[in-house]
């Protein structure tokens, strides 16, 4: 059983300390605010445990023992999750589900497979293969300018049929 008389000498000559711990959370922190927080939690666990303090030994020194354990262990748990980081967890975002992609593409499909073969050949050729106009042109013995029309309309056919807005 702990001695509350001796609990209260303790607890005065804790709030003795108060300047030397705020002194030294400042070498862990430059921000004063992040020091008396550390200040905080070291005194709140010093005091939720001054029953593990033993006598004979100094307070100041097992004060300082609680703040850098303190100080350690939120540094390894910020060093494994910190905001911004590329490895962060908090940094994902919430992923879409899959399904209804899934039915816009088969929608889209269908769309595409309604166009007038030249659209849809020439919309083919160039934005799902990547070609350039010019070989599209070539390949299909056009002009460039009538595969940029082709191509225009496939797209203004298929936002009608998706009701989508094509501007």
């Amino acid at each position: 059983m702990f001695d509350t008389s001796r609990s209260a000498d303790l607890e005065a000559e804790i709030v003795n300390l108060i300047p030397a711990l705020r002194a030294f959370a400042r070498t862990f922190y430059r921000n004063s605010a992040d020091a008396d927080d550390l200040v905080q939690e070291t005194l709140t666990k010093a005091l939720a445990n001054l029953g593990q303090f033993d006598p004979g030994t100094r307070l100041k020194s097992w004060l300082f023992t609680i703040m850098r354990n303190t100080f350690c262990t939120k540094f390894r748990i910020a060093k494994r999750e910190s905001p911004g980081s590329k490895k962060c967890v908090s940094g994902f975002g919430v992923e879409a589900p899959s399904q209804e992609w899934t039915i816009r593409a088969k929608e889209l499909e269908r769309a595409c497979n309604l166009l007038p073969k030249p659209y849809r050949a020439v919309l083919e050729y160039v934005v799902i293969e990547g070609r350039s106009y010019d070989d599209a042109a070539e390949k299909f013995g056009c002009a460039i300018g009538t595969v940029k029309s082709r191509i225009n309309r496939a797209r203004q056919q298929l936002a009608a049929q998706l009701d989508e807005d094509f501007s």
